[in-house]
């Protein structure tokens, strides 16, 4: 039954004139997975894709992006065997390809995969302020994305990791169970002691699931992670011996693949964030968990939960998060959650940007704070350094053609 296909049914969505015709993809579901209410979301919003598509096309007679020719990117569980073994395979890829970073700047990087953990640590203030957080990120899955298809020769695109599907027994889902087919396996035991956060007692700690030591078995239990810690949740891990966390500084990957902080990115949360917040201020802030909702028991917010879902060395770091492999099935998933949110009013959605009034607090992740005017925003620069050249901000809002045409996929 695995692999079996499902053609998706769409509903009509709101912004979609009730005549417009229903594009329907064909795609392999896996069927140990009932569509969640944010699946179902998704589909109701194809209509308004559709519909935006179309309007941008008669507007402009150069657009090329389509639902005909856009990437699809998957959820890992649809995909096969073969699809899962190909994509880990060009991981591995990359982390045997010579790296590119400079090397006075980034001494400890031993390949290409090393790379995008560099710029994520050198460019976090940029990457995780209010008005880049959303836009920067998805240009950065997309050029690791480019990356692992151009220079590894992976024919599909980044899947992406949906929490809901695994919250009740993460360590035993296709995702971490350790098999051939997964991104590695759970952490051994260790002191670990879970995750601080920052909320009033008792949400003050996301708990340890009893992991946090070396991945042992998997795709990924030989793996050398080489750059960081620089703000660790691990205590008995070696001090990187620069204190940018820039050298070489070679360990096992460790992980607490948790239960705990997974509950809070259940689909319920999701689904709330989603269509609880139509301003892109309180989407945004909402993401992060704040303000804490009354009565809540996970309050971290769906990027916090899903990053915790992994944690561990170096995926509970805040800067060097990205050298855990599965950083970017959980960054896929938040793209997909911001552009489910687009799409269900494109028209007065697509052009937002988090930060821009003084409407909220915007509080920046990792404690770091920016509140942009919307005229600043338009000259914005994206810079991914060594990673991928410097682009507008604005460019990057529109999943369906922007870049000119080189950002064009979908979610299912």
């Amino acid at each position: 039954m695995r692999g079996q296909t499902v053609v998706l049914s769409l509903l009509a969505g709101a912004w979609a004139s009730p005549a417009q015709k229903q594009w329907t993809p064909n795609v392999p579901r896996n069927p140990d997975y009932p569509l969640d209410v944010v699946d179902q979301l998704e589909e109701s919003i194809m209509p308004n894709v559709e519909a935006w598509i179309s309007k941008r096309a008669a507007a402009n007679s150069t657009a090329t992006c389509t639902l005909e020719n856009a990437a699809i990117r998957r959820e890992w569980s649809d995909l096969t065997p073969a699809e899962r073994k190909s994509y880990i395979s060009a991981v591995l890829c990359l982390q045997s390809l010579p790296p590119k970073s400079p090397r006075d700047t980034v001494p400890g990087a031993q390949n290409r995969f090393d790379d995008f953990v560099a710029t994520h640590m050198t460019m976090a203030g940029m990457l995780h302020s209010p008005t880049n957080l959303f836009a920067a990120h998805r240009y950065f899955i997309w050029a690791y994305e480019k990356a692992l298809r151009e220079e590894c020769g992976y024919e599909g695109y980044q899947p992406y990791m949906n929490y809901d599907r695994y919250a009740d027994d993460p360590v035993n889902s296709p995702m971490f169970d350790g098999s051939e087919t997964s991104m590695g396996g759970n952490g051994a035991p260790s002191e670990y002691a879970g995750v601080p956060q920052g909320f009033p007692k008792p949400y003050n700690m996301i708990p340890s699931a009893g992991g946090g030591g070396c991945v042992t078995d998997g795709p990924f239990k030989d793996m050398i992670v080489s750059l960081g810690p620089k703000s660790t949740i691990v205590s008995d891990i070696p001090a990187n011996p620069q204190s940018d966390g820039l050298g070489s500084n070679p360990r096992c990957l460790r992980r607490d693949v948790n239960q705990f902080s997974a509950a809070g990115a259940r689909a319920n949360y999701t689904y709330s964030t989603i269509v609880d917040n139509p301003d892109i201020d309180a989407f945004y802030n909402r993401y992060l968990g704040q303000p804490q909702l009354k009565g809540d028991t996970h309050p971290w917010g769906i990027h916090n939960a899903g990053h915790y879902m992994i944690g561990g060395d170096p995926g509970g770091d805040f800067f060097a998060s990205p050298g855990d492999p599965a950083f970017y099935f959980h960054h896929g998933m938040l793209d997909r959650v911001w552009w489910i949110w687009q799409m269900q009013d494109p028209e007065n959605r697509v052009d937002k940007v988090p930060g821009t009034s003084t409407s909220m607090p915007m509080p920046g992740h990792g404690g770091m704070s920016m509140v942009a005017k919307r005229e600043d925003v338009q000259d914005a620069v994206v810079d991914l350094g060594w990673t991928a050249p410097a682009v507008r901000l604005m460019d990057l809002n529109e999943q369906m053609g922007g870049l000119g045409g080189e950002l064009c996929y979908i979610y299912v």
